[in-house]
């Protein structure tokens, strides 16, 4: 790198050079929810997948079906509005019990058996993520939490000793408050506050192959997506619903560093870095 070009980049930090990018190690994080937490299949392919990476990753977790039924059998109410939970104080509790412990280490439990060495974590740990209680406006979510901070020293110090940490969907505010969290965003977070140290390949895994022009035809699979890509693919209807949330955050994502973002099913992580993959990857 000549003399200007380094003192662009140390006035301009996030500005990289072409050389560095290629030298930046990859970064996999990747997200499941319920839908494959709960399906016995697709748990275990996301294990074996997991544990075969061979470069830094990260797994970032939801709560699936069992923060409900645990709710249920303690008496706590489950309350949603338009999708989303009410976050009581008891069912903070909840969360906080099912999701920081019962599934977090039963995941990291089965990743050791895999020889992958594995350490369960919450946003409260090592201070790794921040956030503040949700505004009340039309709704009071409760004890929801909206990031603010991820502290990517703390992260780094994990990776570079060989750990991979799995993330349970629970922030806190500084103040002594865990903070239920949404999962898709914790992800997007971690991988966007990383993107300056790695090459952050962020994975979100769910029930389709990807992003599917008709939901009953394979042949429909969408492989990749850049920005014209999907403003066409909108204007002419073919993607539509809860599948726009997804694709906005996604290239939010990329507009803020991260390298590429993928939606797939737990099947397909087999070959996730291959040529055989199925799944949808989003450009830049």
């Amino acid at each position: 790198m000549g003399h200007k070009a380094r003192q662009n980049q140390e006035k301009h930090p996030l500005i990289l050079s072409p050389a560095y990018l290629c030298a930046m190690t990859d970064l996999w994080i990747w997200k499941t929810g319920g839908e494959v937490l709960d399906h016995p299949a697709r748990r275990l392919a996301a294990l074996d997948a997991f544990a075969s990476l061979n470069t830094p990753r990260i797994w970032v977790h939801g709560g699936g079906k069992k923060g409900t039924e645990v709710a249920q059998k303690l008496g706590v109410e489950t309350q949603m509005v338009d999708g989303r939970r009410i976050t009581s104080e008891e069912m903070l509790e909840v969360a906080a019990m099912v999701y920081g412990g019962l599934l977090n280490r039963k995941l990291v439990a089965d990743l050791a058996a895999r020889g992958v060495p594995a350490l369960g974590v919450t946003g409260a740990d090592l201070d790794l993520i921040r956030a503040t209680k949700r505004p009340v406006k039309e709704i009071d979510y409760g004890w929801v939490g909206d990031i603010t901070a991820v502290q990517v020293d703390a992260w780094e110090k994990l990776l570079s000793q060989g750990i991979s940490p799995i993330l349970a969907p629970l922030t806190h505010d500084g103040q002594g408050h865990l903070l239920n969290t949404n999962a898709d965003t914790m992800a997007s977070s971690v991988a966007t506050a990383l993107s300056g140290q790695y090459r952050t390949h962020l994975v979100f895994v769910f029930d389709y192959p990807g992003v599917m022009l008709d939901l009953k035809d394979p042949e429909s699979l969408v492989k990749q997506i850049k920005p014209a890509d999907y403003q066409q693919l909108k204007l002419e209807g073919k993607i539509s619903g809860g599948m726009l949330p997804k694709l906005d955050n996604a290239f939010a994502a990329l507009e803020k560093g991260v390298t590429e973002v993928i939606l797939c099913e737990a099947a397909a992580l087999a070959n996730l870095t291959s040529a055989n993959f199925q799944g949808t990857r989003i450009l830049k």
